[in-house]
Parts: structure tokens; C-alpha cells; sequence
């Protein structure tokens, strides 16, 4: 059975636990928490997403040819930015949500065998790689698995019809010091309210939010932070 997700218009705000969230205030503190992109950084940014997807680590000279810039430039910004993991090669193997270390939330595309940080990060890196992604996930509740197929401009359940997503307002100094800890693993999936609710309960400043809240919100993220770079 395939569940796509609601229009946002359509989404009851009433089954929001703490209040109906305000998504693009939540967008707009996480647009805020993150290294602010100007055009370079942008394309610098997505291409490492496309080559990261190729499922192998990344050589940072590499990066710099396909985007023709120095590497010094290219070593300059990723040493300025948080999230930025390497191998014992210096070979980038983790950057903002996208790994090819194993994880908890299994991001099959193109092909390729991935994995993200947080199941937001599943729901918004799509976007960012035009592509549509299979992703295999449990509920952090219950451990039932969990399968989406996520696209650039939909999000869409195979099974379960009220997934949600735990969700927090990330401070900025944490974030950056170590957005793993801070943020990500406050991020995980649920089967369904009920089930969340109980997490909820149990970790201060969490929220729920319904998959096509998430979604949206992932979609106002990367409308901000990658205008120049989607536009083209």
C-alpha cells in the first residue's frame, strides 16, 4: 500500500501535540544554525552531495576538479565548516546528513546504498541530489520498519499511514560544535502518534511533527539555503 503525503494546506494542525508548529519559523532557525552559503558555497556543496551519492568516499581534490576550484580554497571552506566527517585517507565520508557509514536510516539511491544521520535527513537531501530515494527506517518506539520512497517533490509511505517525525529547535552553538549530538539523534521516525508521543515525553524541547510537516520544511530549508543553486 502506498500513502502519499498531504498537501500541507490540508494538514490538521490540530494533531500537532505542543501547538500547530509554525514550519517556515522552524525552517528559518534551521537555515540559521547552519554556515551561511553564498553562490560558490552552494555549488561547492551540492556537487559534494552528487559525489557522495556515488556511495565511496570522496577526495577532496576530486571535488575541487569537478567544480573547478583550488583545492586550497575547497580545504579552506570545509575545515571552517561543522559536519564534515573523513576517513583515515582524508577522505570525506559524512557531510551534513549523508554517509556511507552505516546507520539506522538505509537511503538506497540511484543504485547506490546510503545512509543518513536522521530520518529528516532523508526527507530533504532528495531534493538537493534530483533524485528519488528509497529509504528503510524503524520507529524508534517500536523498532516495526518503516519504508518511504522520498522524491524532490514528495514523500511518500509504503504501509503506514500516520508516520511521524520527532523534531527540535537546534541552538546554534551546539549545532555547530557537534550537530550529530545536538540534533540528530532528537531525529527519528514513529509508526505513528501514539508511539511518538511516548519518545516525546521523555526528551525536553522535542515535538512532533506529521511527515509532510517535516517534508515542507526540509523544502523551505533548501529553498533558502540553495536558491542560487537550484534555480540554475
Amino acid at each position: 500500500m502506498l500513502i502519499k503525503t498531504r498537501n500541507i494546506a490540508e494538514i490538521d494542525s490540530s494533531a500537532v501535540d505542543q501547538g500547530p508548529p509554525k514550519l517556515d519559523e522552524v525552517a528559518a532557525d534551521i537555515v540559521g544554525a547552519f554556515p551561511r552559503l553564498d553562490s560558490a558555497d552552494q555549488k561547492l556543496t551540492l556537487k559534494l552531495y552528487q559525489l557522495l551519492a556515488d556511495g565511496e568516499a570522496v577526495d577532496p581534490l576530486r571535488l575541487a576538479q569537478a567544480i573547478n576550484i583550488p583545492i586550497s580554497e575547497v580545504r579552506q571552506t570545509l575545515n571552517q565548516w561543522p559536519g564534515v566527517y573523513y576517513d583515515e585517507n582524508n577522505h570525506i565520508i559524512g557531510f551534513w546528513g549523508l554517509t556511507i557509514k552505516e546507520t539506522r536510516h538505509r537511503f538506497e539511491v540511484n543504485g547506490k546504498t546510503l545512509y543518513t544521520w536522521c530520518a529528516w535527513d532523508a526527507l530533504f537531501i532528495p531534493e538537493l541530489l534530483d533524485a528519488t530515494a528509497h529509504v528503510t527506517s524503524t520507529c524508534a518506539t517500536t523498532n516495526e520498519p518503516i519504508g518511504l520512497t522520498v522524491s524532490p517533490t514528495a514523500a511518500e509511505s509504503r504501509g503506514l499511514s500516520d508516520i511521524v517525525v520527532s523534531f527540535l529547535i537546534p541552538d546554534k552553538t551546539k549545532f555547530q560544535e557537534n550537530l550529530t549530538a545536538s540534533f540528530c539523534h532528537f531525529v527519528y521516525f514513529f509508526r505513528d502518534r501514539e508511539v511518538g508521543k511516548q519518545w516525546v515525553a521523555k526528551h525536553a524541547g522535542t515535538f512532533l511533527l506529521s511527515l509532510a510537516e517535516a517534508f515542507t520544511i526540509g523544502r523551505k530549508m533548501n529553498a533558502a539555503r540553495y536558491r542560487d543553486a537550484l534555480e540554475k
